[in-house]
């Protein structure tokens, strides 16, 4: 696996180096953005599902935007890379994800309103991380996260996660519901 395109990235929160990597839809290619991390030391790796409304207009309904940015600062500072994979609305695509979120201000929480469409619970899969992550030399990371399939689905690609650093981020009252049936699904708060 190689990227398709690299090129520098300086941002808010550091400089780093983006990477675009195939994901089956040409104008929607996988990207890693990257820093150096300190000789010796192992990457610190965030691996981030798309969250359109999270990420870019700063949606309360979830935890998103401030994890991204929780991550870019972190991998800034200490050196690795967020790997920011296309699976908007835990797989399920962005008109599908706003239809979920009419279901929550009915009463569901995330996973039911997927159900209720049609969908799997959460349909994001994270080998793919674990492909980009060897293809770039990494095969012993240190991953941000709370989320226990993440570090499943890496070790099964052949990366080996030597520790899961937690990312705390507070609720709020928009998010309150979304994060107690995260923690309550076994995904942690990230």
């Amino acid at each position: 696996m190689k990227p398709l395109v690299t090129a520098s990235l300086p941002a808010q929160s550091g400089n780093f180096e983006i990477l675009a990597f195939e994901s089956g839809v040409a104008s929607q290619p996988h990207l890693v953005i990257r820093t150096d991390q300190s000789a010796g030391a192992l990457p610190l790796i965030r691996i981030h599902s798309e969250c359109w409304t999270g990420d870019v207009v700063g949606s309360l309904k979830c935890d998103c935007g401030p994890q991204l940015n929780k991550s870019l600062e972190l991998v800034a500072k200490e050196g690795g890379a967020v790997i920011y994979l296309r699976q908007e609305g835990r797989g399920i695509g962005l008109i599908e994800k706003l239809r979920a979120y009419n279901l929550q201000d009915e009463g569901m929480d995330t996973f039911e309103a997927n159900e209720a469409l049609g969908h799997q619970r959460d349909g994001r899969e994270f080998g793919i991380a674990g492909e980009i992550l060897k293809s770039l030399g990494w095969f012993n990371i240190r991953l941000l996260t709370n989320n226990p399939e993440k570090v499943q689905d890496l070790e099964t690609a052949g990366v080996r996660v030597a520790e899961a650093i937690p990312l705390e981020i507070k609720a709020n009252p928009h998010n309150e519901a979304y994060l107690k049936a995260k923690s309550l699904e076994g995904q942690g708060l990230a």
